[in-house]
């Protein structure tokens, strides 16, 4: 994963530049820097990791997936942005760093995460993402769907009334499979859409998608629970302090570890028909279970 990130990095770096692409008329720089700010040397990519991982299951991923993977990018580092906000999270720190609106200013935190969500979908457009046509729409649909009201951006609405009116188990589980799960969902099953595997093997992926988003959301809160900002590079122990009801703090950490545990089985369950090509995928869904932060 960390050599995956390095390489990673330089093509994200490089379509967030400065110079504006045909169809634009100027990148203004402080927009560029504030998005480049919230995107940039951070974070262990494992979204994109896990893209690129689903698709060589079926051949060699090439170019187009790893712009594929900066488009998925794009939208989580545009929901962290927005998520730290004021009237969000409210957060000063993420990833040992001043938070985007704390760098820069509220306003433009705000058009930074804009600009990232709409970056996204100009990268997987552009033809420069040498997919064929039905495949790139495809995963445009499946990105939209998966950051929008019914994926991403709606499980963060439940998140925040999950603040005022604490959810059942059942409420806990699904808007955390809207919020952190559905783009790991994307990331899984998108690889595979990509790479034109059968139906069969699409909903396998989709399925170790759905898995590994519940055990990183459990793992993020049993984090939240028991380490250290330092560790974290943000603060911890907000979910206890706003009283956020979460799957940890129904059950306490020693049920969370366990539930990992079995949530890796799942894992290797799930993907046990692609024999030895699915190792690095069971060792993702390991490292998810037991990261350090």
């Amino acid at each position: 994963m960390a050599a995956f990130a390095r390489r990673f990095e330089g093509v994200l770096e490089s379509l967030l530049s400065g110079e504006a692409v045909e169809g634009e008329i100027i990148r203004p720089a402080r927009l560029v820097a504030a998005m480049r700010h919230g995107a940039l040397d951070g974070g262990k990519r494992l979204r994109p990791f896990l893209l690129m991982e689903s698709a060589r299951l079926f051949g060699e991923p090439g170019d187009a997936l790893m712009r594929v993977g900066t488009a998925l990018e794009c939208i989580h580092c545009y929901s962290l942005i927005h998520d730290d906000l004021p009237a969000m999270d409210d957060d000063d720190m993420r990833r040992g760093r001043p938070t985007v609106h704390k760098a820069f200013d509220e306003a433009t935190a705000i058009l930074a995460g804009d600009g990232l969500l709409t970056l996204a979908f100009d990268i997987i457009a552009d033809p420069a993402t040498a997919l064929p046509d039905p495949i790139r729409v495809a995963l445009v649909l499946e990105l939209a769907r998966a950051s929008g009201l019914g994926g991403m951006a709606g499980g963060q609405a439940l998140d925040l009334e999950a603040e005022r009116d604490a959810p059942d188990e059942a409420g806990i589980i699904r808007l955390q499979a809207m919020k952190t799960g559905a783009l790991l969902r994307f990331a899984a099953r998108g690889g595979a859409i990509a790479m034109g595997a059968s139906p069969d093997a699409v909903a396998r992926l989709t399925r170790y998608g759905e898995i590994t988003g519940l055990a990183f959301q459990i793992a993020d809160d049993l984090l939240d629970l028991t380490a250290d900002a330092a560790t974290m590079g943000k603060a911890t122990g907000k979910d206890a302090a706003r009283g956020k009801g979460t799957l940890v703090s129904l059950h306490g950490p020693d049920w969370a570890r366990a539930r990992l545990a079995q949530l890796e089985a799942e894992a290797a369950a799930t993907l046990a028909p692609f024999g030895a090509k699915a190792a690095r995928l069971n060792a993702l869904a390991a490292f998810i279970g037991s990261r350090p932060s």
